[in-house]
């Protein structure tokens, strides 16, 4: 690697190490500004885990940035209701009790007079749900914010009806291979006469201006079929002859399905690429479908750790959709600077990374387990249930839930999210996902 790929690669990585800074900052930021409107203390603003490198208070809260940018928090006082004692600094010998009181002294322990009316629990449970939710809803914002711009001004590359090229003979592409055999038939294109650089604007009579009409009208296509293209800019029609193949499958949102094959029309041309602006409305739909498999991905996360082992400790083939770390994300945000394409393509992926690695934290937050905000916004809910349930069936109020209680569940997640993320970390480190 010459020197310049080095110093493009780590221009690339420190882009990105920002960006996540930024990100984490924006999501604490929701929490602090939602705590604070509502009257609760928040002692600590941190960027970063680990020792502190940076630090300054303003008001009563510490803002700052600590060593290891790989996540952040805000303090806020009362985060746990007492035990049902009063007491705050009761012991257990179980590690289980441990585990509750530990969690319920550390959100005491900053106590100070007059805090008793500024305590995190102490508020409605519609109030701490907004606190809560308030962070990971930034990185919601964020998200739809990058991938709209960038969409609207900049665009996705999208294939056309232009020719790119003919293939000469009819290859199923179920056979990883692109050399013709003397067994191979003619492909359809090559003996109607189709040409690179043309483009085709009818198909059997009727106009066309977009590739996927075009593609699902060859696939349902087997025989005798007219093919009006524009070249030197006059109109022609060719007379071509489909014949059935193996073909890519593709989704209900004609996506391609990779290493799923069907039975379809055959023409035997390679469509031109281009990168295009979308509308507004277009560019929802596609942060819907983002939005959609950023969910799947979350959901499919347990059945991709055999893959992730594989490819870290066995050599297996890392999959494209393979879960990435901060360390791969870090690692394709080095490569992106180093491709060899137009500098606003280059500004444009690294902005969508940024966008796909913001909604991954609104949505990885949203899972209703401690010690993730969505356990915290789970436990409130519940608590309005409980006492609603009791106003109703006229009972007394039970009381806040005390989400300390289930610390050991949290202690739990937060051992299997380590461990994941080692093997997420070995993996971007010995086999990574790269781009091309």
């Amino acid at each position: 690697m010459s020197m310049t790929s080095v110093l493009l690669t780590v221009l690339g990585i420190a882009v990105f190490v920002v960006g996540l800074l930024f990100s984490i900052a924006w999501h604490e930021l929701g929490h602090l500004s939602t705590a604070k409107l509502f009257g609760i203390r928040v002692p600590q603003y941190m960027v970063g885990f680990g020792p502190t490198i940076w630090s300054r208070k303003k008001g009563d809260t510490e803002y700052g940035f600590k060593a290891i940018p790989a996540g952040g928090y805000i303090r806020m006082i009362g985060m746990f209701p007492p035990g049902p004692d009063g007491r705050i600094e009761a012991r257990s010998t179980s590690p289980w009790r441990g585990m509750i009181e530990d969690a319920r002294s550390a959100a005491f322990e900053e106590l100070e007079p007059g805090d008793e009316k500024r305590l995190f629990y102490t508020r409605k449970p519609w109030k701490r749900v907004i606190v809560m939710f308030a962070g990971p809803f930034m990185n919601l914002i964020l998200a739809v914010a990058i991938f709209l711009g960038v969409a609207m001004t900049f665009g996705f590359q999208t294939q056309t009806t232009e020719v790119a090229g003919v293939q000469k003979c009819v290859i199923s592409q179920s056979e990883k291979r692109e050399t013709c055999k003397s067994s191979d038939p003619v492909s359809p294109a090559q003996a109607a006469g189709l040409r690179e650089g043309d483009k085709i604007v009818a198909f059997n009579g009727q106009r066309i201006d977009e590739w996927s009409v075009l593609s699902d009208k060859i696939r349902d296509t087997i025989g005798p079929a007219t093919i009006t293209v524009q070249r030197d800019g006059q109109e022609q029609t060719l007379h071509a002859v489909l014949k059935k193949n193996a073909v890519a499958k593709k989704d209900s949102d004609g996506e391609v399905i990779a290493g799923k094959f069907v039975s379809a029309g055959y023409l035997g041309f390679a469509a031109q690429t281009e990168i295009i602006p979308l509308s507004f409305g277009d560019s929802v739909v596609r942060m819907g479908d983002m939005f959609e498999n950023g969910v799947d991905s979350i959901v499919a996360l347990p059945s991709k750790i055999p893959a992730l082992w594989n490819a870290a400790f066995d050599g297996g083939e890392r999959a494209d959709d393979s879960p990435v770390g901060v360390v791969g994300a870090a690692r394709i945000g080095g490569e992106v600077m180093t491709l060899d394409v137009p500098a606003q393509n280059q500004i444009a992926m690294m902005l969508f990374l940024l966008a796909g690695f913001n909604l991954s934290l609104f949505l990885f937050n949203m899972l209703p387990l401690l010690p993730l905000d969505g356990g915290h916004i789970a436990g409130a809910l519940w608590e309005a249930l409980r006492r609603n349930a009791a106003r109703v069936f006229k009972r007394p109020d039970p009381g806040p839930f005390d989400v300390a209680k289930l610390m050991p569940v949290a202690y739990v997640v937060a051992g299997v999210f380590i461990c994941f993320t080692l093997l997420v970390l070995v993996a971007d480190v010995v086999n990574p996902v790269k781009i091309t």
